[in-house]
């Protein structure tokens, strides 16, 4: 290494631990230093280490530095290295991960020239983006220089490296620096590359540029340049290209001892090829004409220097963290960018503005029509309708139609679920018509995995009648409630709604409630950050101006105004691979777990399994009318309802779960062990939906359906 004493002033921060005896003794000297300031930043930072969410382990808050600035006649005391870098980087996450800024702290970064390269190395040590940092320059600062270089009055005949040395460690006194005085030269070249990962090249003279490129290829070491004019920015990978030409081969043949030496006039030419004039901005380029005529150099402007530190810093960050970045140039234009102002695009968050009567037309004034049209009304995972519906006077046939199923439903059981609902709203409306029906569930028949058929006869039944307005007005809330008690008489009323064949678990109270709510956001957070569930549950969406008469309308999410921004953020897969890579996301499962803790209960509604046998379609079917019932006498109760079934509700074996989400079947097999449990569902149990009831405000708005009796309808 070859670093010079400085020949102007100190620049390296003395760090003195006051647990070492010496240290000890020096503190003491310096304390008694006329003049000395003393500045202790001890109980803040404590505070703000406090203060940090999932700090690292191990970190020792009674660790301490004293920090003398030579430059400043100061002492300051801060905490040790470990907790500094924790709070002073804090703010870099996720923008940055622990690891990834450990990762970077491996890099040692060469910047050769002190002008734009001040602004480069700051940002450098600003974004902690490397663990050593060599600077070079043999220049002082003038006060010219300060139009560009970010110091002040009392750095004016100053070292610029120093300059930049002492900035930097009034940041960050653990980050080592340091300093070539003398600059780099031809023959140092390769001394200053030494032990470096990379290099940043910003020095005026052309033959130290070329030198500092053969000395990077020799070494295999990545090269990057900011030239500032209009956001230029170069890479040459000599690590993975060490047979590349330095500047790309623009200068053809020309060799560094060729560009010793040269004039302003006879350097002209090759700056030219290196800078393309046809890319240069209009004023840059009329400026070099009139540079030694009415202005004395070439321009540079402050805020360009600053975006350059910024391109520079990114590149760095990829090198360090193994991301892709290629040799070759590139412009990061702002005046281009903002030519190019436009009015955004994204969808306003004012979901209410587009909000409809909660009522749908009026059933159809025929008979048959008004049937189907009440079996249209189910509920069906995403709305899907899942169905074919058709009818006559004689039979009304509802076939599962498993175009539009998801990973969720496996083996088509949550339609066979919306299938079941669908059936049993028929026959509510058939017997408000004065027909009575003879119900048959066929399976796995050759035109659909399962076909439910009402052979209609006149006849009255009362009961099942009085069920048939509640279908028609069915609907979703999913509005928080206010965490009543439930009266004593509901989930009994809720069970004999079921009927015998069916089983109704229920969870009440804050503590139980908020066990399951922290289980469903889990299962939240795996249908985010399980791609093919992920696209799935965002393309049952429905915004604003888009068809509203399948899928889930996001008014009738009735979300506020931050929860509709957390959902667009959402349905970015970029967002969920970076959450999932981070094994992040426990925010995803937010939604959820607000409105179970808001609930009055949690209730699953399923089947017994039949002895020895796996449930068929039909069971399922079987349960899908048992949970339709069990929604319109809530409804009828005065309760707001809303489905809130897991990702894991129909995979009753283990490479069921592996279907429906195979990054997270380990993770899904342990919530769906502790919600079985918490609901005290058996193991000879099926569950068919889980509906959370609440008392709540009334929803602005109902979900639609495909027009009578379906857009799938063929006879």
């Amino acid at each position: 290494m070859n670093e010079q004493a400085p020949q102007t002033a100190d620049y390296r921060p003395r760090l003195l631990d006051p647990r070492d005896p010496t240290d000890r003794a020096t503190l003491r000297q310096l304390a008694d230093t006329p003049g000395i300031q003393t500045v202790d930043l001890r109980a803040g930072l404590r505070a703000e280490l406090d203060q940090l969410t999932g700090p690292p382990p191990g970190l020792d808050p009674g660790e301490e530095r004293w920090v003398h600035y030579p430059w400043r006649n100061a002492l300051v005391a801060v905490l040790g290295p470990d907790a500094f870098a924790a709070i002073r980087s804090d703010r870099n996450r996720n923008k940055l991960t622990r690891d990834e800024q450990r990762r970077l702290r491996e890099l040692r970064v060469g910047v050769v020239g002190q002008s734009v390269g001040h602004s480069v190395a700051y940002t450098l040590a600003l974004e902690g983006t490397c663990g050593l940092l060599r600077l070079a320059d043999f220049d002082t600062i003038e006060l010219s220089n300060l139009n560009r270089v970010p110091g002040g009055l009392f750095d004016v005949g100053v070292n610029k490296a120093v300059v930049t040395a002492r900035r930097i460690a009034e940041l960050d006194p653990y980050l080592p620096v340091e300093i070539w005085q003398t600059g780099v030269l031809t023959e140092t070249a390769d001394e200053f590359l030494d032990g470096l990962s990379l290099v940043v090249e910003e020095c005026d003279s052309l033959d130290i540029k070329f030198a500092v490129r053969e000395a990077a290829r020799r070494r295999r070491i990545p090269l990057l340049m900011d030239t500032n004019d209009r956001g230029l920015f170069d890479v040459e990978r000599y690590d993975l290209e060490p047979g590349r030409e330095p500047f790309h081969g623009l200068l053809g043949a020309t060799t560094g001892a060729q560009l010793a030496g040269l004039d302003t006039r006879s350097k002209a030419p090759h700056v030219l090829r290196i800078l393309d004039p046809a890319q240069l901005s209009a004023r840059m380029a009329a400026s070099l004409a009139e540079v030694g005529e009415t202005i004395t150099t070439w321009p540079q402007l402050g805020g360009e220097v600053q975006l350059g530190a910024a391109i520079v810093s990114a590149a760095v960050r990829r090198i360090g963290l193994g991301v892709k970045l290629s040799s070759g140039r590139t412009r990061i234009d702002l005046e281009a960018a903002l030519d190019s102002l436009a009015e955004p695009g994204y969808l306003d968050d004012e979901a209410d503005d587009h909000a409809t009567e909660l009522d749908d037309e009026p059933p159809p004034a025929d008979t048959i029509g008004a049937i189907l049209a009440c079996a249209q009304r189910a509920p069906s995972g995403g709305n899907v309708q899942p169905w074919i519906l058709r009818g006559d006077d004689e039979l009304i046939e509802i076939a599962l139609d498993p175009t539009d199923t998801t990973a969720m439903d496996v083996d088509l059981r949550g339609s066979a679920v919306a299938v079941g609902a669908a059936l049993y709203n028929a026959t509510a409306a058939a017997a408000a018509h004065g027909l009575l029906s003879d119900t048959q569930l066929l399976v796995d028949e050759p035109s659909a995995p399962l076909v439910a058929r009402l052979r209609l006869r006149p006849g009255t039944d009362a009961e099942l009648a009085a069920d048939y307005p509640l279908a028609c007005a069915r609907h979703t809330n999913r509005r928080l409630g206010n965490a009543a008690d439930l009266p004593d008489s509901v989930l009994p009323a809720l069970a004999r709604a079921a009927g015998e064949q069916a089983i109704v678990h229920a969870i009440t109270g804050r503590e139980r409630l908020a066990e399951a709510a922290d289980l469903l956001g889990a299962s939240d957070r795996v249908r985010y950050l399980t791609p093919q569930l992920h696209q799935q549950l965002y393309a049952e969406l429905r915004w604003p101006g888009e068809d509203i008469r399948t899928g889930i309308d996001v008014r009738t999410l009735d979300p506020a105004p931050d929860e509709l921004a957390k959902l667009q953020v959402g349905s970015r897969s970029d967002v969920m691979a970076r959450l999932r890579e981070w094994s992040a996301g426990t925010a995803l499962g937010e939604f959820t777990v607000d409105r179970v803790r808001s609930s009055s209960a949690l209730v699953a509604v399923g089947f017994r399994k039949r002895g020895g046998g796996a449930p068929d379609l039909a069971d399922y079917a079987r349960a899908g009318a048992a949970v339709e019932k069990v929604w319109l006498r809530a409804q009828l109760l005065g309760l707001a309802v809303q489905p809130v079934s897991p990702v894991f509700l129909y995979a009753n074996r283990p490479e069921d779960l592996r279907r429906v989400s195979p990054e997270f079947t380990d993770t899904l097999a342990s919530i769906q062990r502790r919600f079985l449990d918490i609901m005290e569902i058996s193991e000879d149990e099926n569950v068919a939906l889980v509906l959370r009831l609440s008392y709540a405000a009334a929803a602005s708005v109902r979900s639609r359906r495909l027009p009578v009796p379906g857009s799938r309808n063929d006879g």
